[in-house]
């Protein structure tokens, strides 16, 4: 089983931003906006960041490396359709590299391989039986 399915792979490389969701040494949650994109194996989401060694979720993945990454948006409002993936997984933090993310990135970027994985609305819409939320585990890469 692959880890995305198609139209989950064809969704994610419409978008660009995501949430990440982090915790803090605190215990505390930390959700910040961020840039993505599916990686070449398309197995794993790759993040970027500008300064992103010396942010809160640097730190936070340093300590702590279970993440949440949620992307998601309106296909239109009228009528309501929502859509989105929700990725949980383990975080595997990259000390160079990431400048491949554009000018002005940090060379630090972060590596998202994927444990369980729910979309709606990406297999039909949202509110019909083959666009429900559905979750489902997956063996990371």
């Amino acid at each position: 089983m692959t880890t995305f399915t198609d139209k989950e792979l064809e969704y994610l490389r419409t978008q660009r931003l995501g949430r990440l969701a982090t915790v803090g040494s605190d215990g505390s949650p930390h959700v910040v906006p961020v840039g993505f994109r599916v990686g070449p194996d398309e197995d794993a989401i790759e993040v970027g960041g500008h300064a992103l060694r010396g942010s809160k979720k640097w730190r936070d993945l340093e300590a702590n490396p279970s993440v949440a990454l949620v992307v998601d948006d309106l296909e239109q409002v009228n009528p309501w359709t929502p859509r989105g993936i929700e990725i949980r997984g383990l975080a595997e933090l990259q000390e160079v590299g990431g400048e491949s993310f554009g000018p002005g990135w940090d060379v630090a970027w972060v590596r998202i391989v994927p444990r369980r994985i729910a979309s709606w609305g990406i297999e039909g819409h949202a509110f019909s039986d083959a666009g429900r939320r559905r979750a489902r585990s997956v063996s990371g890469g």
